[in-house]
């Protein structure tokens, strides 16, 4: 049965340079499993730092693509922890239960493709399979990979929380053990509103490479 898919295939940012690669690849399995129960989908990791995730529900794969890089940022401690991301939406054949080894449809083909792709700067992408060329959401794409880049692990912190709870300022700010104006600044400097803006396009113009479009 034909569906449409999100497929994020990626690897750690300088993984060679990370002293403490044990603790990044728990962070990494931990947050891969995390995202692929929430969104029912499945995850594999290779090569030591490279992995690969594949969803069902491909209007939420920007979200995904920026929580797992969240995650990564806020837990690099002495060094700066991220990975490049390369998205991939469109009608495969694959489901949940299968394995993503031998998996070989046309979304893991254009995700695989992305990544290898990716020059030094970037470090998000993302491809339409079914759809022509979008400039527009290639510039997006751009805002929203630069805006990680410039992360602090606080901003990536808060943001990786707003991610997942949608809380009050002042629960958040609970939550983190700070005051709810230092949880305003960060919120600020993350971004967050037009993050926030940014994901909820993405969310609606991927639901609309569906059966339905």
């Amino acid at each position: 049965m034909t569906q449409h898919i999100a497929v994020l295939t990626g690897d750690i940012i300088d993984s060679r340079r990370i002293a403490d690669s044990r603790r990044l690849h728990g962070v990494l399995d931990e947050t891969l499993e995390h995202l692929a129960s929430h969104h029912d989908g499945r995850y594999e990791r290779f090569r030591g730092d490279g992995f690969q995730l594949a969803m069902p529900n491909a209007a939420t794969a920007l979200d995904v693509a920026v929580a797992l890089r969240a995650a990564l940022v806020m837990h690099g401690e002495t060094q700066r922890w991220d990975a490049r991301v390369a998205v991939a939406v469109g009608a495969d054949t694959w489901q949940p239960d299968a394995p993503l080894a031998a998996a070989d449809g046309p979304v893991f083909v254009a995700s695989g493709q992305g990544l290898d792709a990716m020059g030094d700067e970037t470090h998000l992408t993302l491809a339409l399979v079914d759809a022509p060329e979008d400039p527009g959401l290639a510039l997006l794409i751009r805002y929203v990979d630069e805006l990680i880049d410039g992360w602090s692990r606080h901003a990536a912190e808060i943001t990786h929380l707003r991610l997942w709870h949608d809380a009050s300022q002042q629960a958040l700010a609970d939550r983190l053990g700070i005051r709810q104006p230092s949880v305003h600044k960060r919120l600020r400097t993350a971004r967050w509103a037009l993050l926030a803006d940014t994901l909820a396009f993405f969310r609606s113009r991927l639901a609309m490479e569906g059966p339905s479009s």
